[in-house]
């Protein structure tokens, strides 16, 4: 334990990874009284979904990720998904560029890289959907820059590696951001819960099991914990808890009863990387770059070939192959799914289970894929790939909300969903996707859904236009105010930045 040892809280939060730390360290700094404890079951922060080799470290600001921009049945291509994650991010580089500025966090460098953000295609429909999200996309203030070629040459100046050994004659095409970044949230996360503990009233637990949770007469909740090491049991009360506890969020939202929570369930999916550390084949390569999903698969299956700079070191990394584990967490237990199981949510299951048998028949085909399987697929966008480069690397699991729903029974949903109870002193955060790079989003979402009363009658709200100067403003259609948070959060973070089509800042000559 480090910090304070009170029992009466006014927040605990529930998992120590980028989701809680985030939305701890906003709390604090809206209102410097708080006392806020935060329970970990593990040894450390940032060890399940939040730690750097179990995602993919994108800042998902929807530049490359195809599944973002679906085709409508006209055959014009839809970005409005696309935009509302990319200024979501936003948030994120406004919260962390105002914590580098007060000097929380001493060197943005510690997390956060500048790399460009493509999307490659092949084959003649593929460059044809690509060219239209292209004009699409490239119309908005929010894409401005955004490059794109079907020229071979060029690509190959991009990303060599990709186009090395390519077949000839397969139309190919791509696009290219530079704003695009990589971020370490593992990191990020340690430097937000360094910096949260070091507060008055603020303490971070490890080794520390929720067991159960009850709210109390007075409207408090009581956590109920025990030690892992010791097996000693303590309870503690608070007014307001926040389970961000990645996969572990629906058995603790299930343990506190609200009714807002019933029916809900989850289906867990495991994640594989190929990962290569070759110095020689990675300073040859510069780029995420995102393909296509194969008609009919799920979102979760689009391949990517990412530079990741972690720990100073640089890696790439291929994939993500999905397979199934029953666990919700890396580290959970394989009863995790059938313990989630109650009357409320087996019709939801079922319908799921129903509706999705696509879902179902490509984890199995995952799951039996060899080895050359994966390098085949892996051959894609890295023709001259040498099999002895690349070695597994076992990424988070993913739990997918199940949720119920009157017409169908239930629906499987890809995204991220606040189940809140009534009185809003509890909000559990479920799913997935885009997760980490929108954590500043999520953590406005939970203050605008349980801290409503102090943002409107209080000095919060002046606070968090400091914090976050585009509160409050659509970024999506002030493209002048867009472009000025933009320098401006490009200038603290050492990433590049588009000022205009004509004029770029390089990160690479500010460093």
């Amino acid at each position: 334990m480090q910090g304070t040892s009170d029992r009466e809280l006014d927040v605990a939060l529930i998992g120590a990874g980028i989701m809680s730390a985030t939305l701890g360290v906003l709390l604090k700094e809206l209102e410097p009284s708080l006392a806020i404890q935060m329970f970990e079951v593990l040894d450390d922060c940032a060890l399940e979904s939040s730690d750097a080799w179990n995602n993919a470290g994108t800042g998902h600001a929807a530049n490359c990720e195809m599944n973002y921009t679906p085709e409508r049945p006209d055959g014009s291509v839809d970005i409005s998904k696309a935009l509302q994650v990319n200024v979501e991010f936003d948030l994120s580089r406004q919260f962390w560029s105002y914590l580098v500025g007060r000097g929380a966090i001493a060197d943005p460098r510690a997390f956060i890289h500048p790399v460009p953000h493509m999307s490659f295609v092949h084959g003649v429909d593929n460059v044809a959907f690509l060219r239209k999200r292209y004009k699409a996309m490239a119309a908005h203030h929010c894409y401005e820059g955004m490059e794109y070629s079907e020229d071979p040459k060029k690509i190959a100046e991009w990303v060599p590696l990709v186009m090395e050994g390519r077949t000839s004659g397969d139309p190919v095409a791509a696009t290219r951001i530079i704003t695009g970044t990589d971020v370490d949230y593992g990191s990020l996360t340690h430097l937000l819960v360094h910096h949260l503990v070091g507060q008055p009233g603020c303490a971070v637990h490890y080794k520390s099991c929720v067991t159960g949770l009850v709210r109390e007469q007075d409207g408090r909740w009581r956590i109920d914990v025990r030690e892992t090491d010791s097996g000693e049991k303590r309870s503690v009360r608070a007014k307001f808890l926040f389970i961000g506890a990645g996969g572990g969020a629906l058995p603790l939202l299930q343990k506190s009863g609200i009714p807002e929570g019933r029916g809900y369930g989850g289906f867990p999916v495991s994640g594989i990387w190929l990962r290569c550390d070759d110095p020689d084949i990675n300073k040859r390569h510069h780029a995420k770059v995102y393909g296509k999903a194969a008609v009919g698969s799920p979102p979760m299956s689009v391949p990517h070939l990412d530079t990741r700079v972690i720990g100073g070191q640089h890696s790439l990394l291929f994939g993500p192959y999905a397979g199934f584990s029953s666990k919700f967490l890396k580290h959970g237990s394989l009863l995790d799914l059938f313990e989630s199981i109650r009357p409320a949510n087996v019709k939801p299951l079922l319908s799921v289970a129903r509706d999705n048998f696509d879902l179902t028949e490509y984890l199995v085909g995952q799951l039996l894929q060899s080895e050359g399987h994966r390098l085949a697929t892996l051959d894609e966008y890295f023709p001259n790939a040498d099999p002895k480069d690349w070695r597994l690397q076992v990424a988070g699991q993913r739990v997918q909300i199940i949720k119920p729903d009157v017409k169908r029974g239930g629906l499987l949903e890809f995204g991220t969903e606040l189940v809140g109870a009534d009185d809003h002193s509890l909000v559990a955060l479920l799913g997935a996707s885009p997760g980490a790079s929108t954590a500043a989003f999520i953590a406005i979402s939970v203050l605008e859904k349980c801290f409503a009363g102090e943002l409107m009658a209080s000095a919060w709200l002046p606070k968090l236009k400091q914090i976050i100067p585009s509160y409050g403003v659509s970024l999506i259609d002030d493209a002048g105010f867009c472009r000025q948070i933009r320098a401006m959060t490009a200038e603290i973070l050492k990433i590049d930045n588009i000022q205009c089509p004509a004029t770029r800042v390089s990160a690479a000559r500010r460093a």
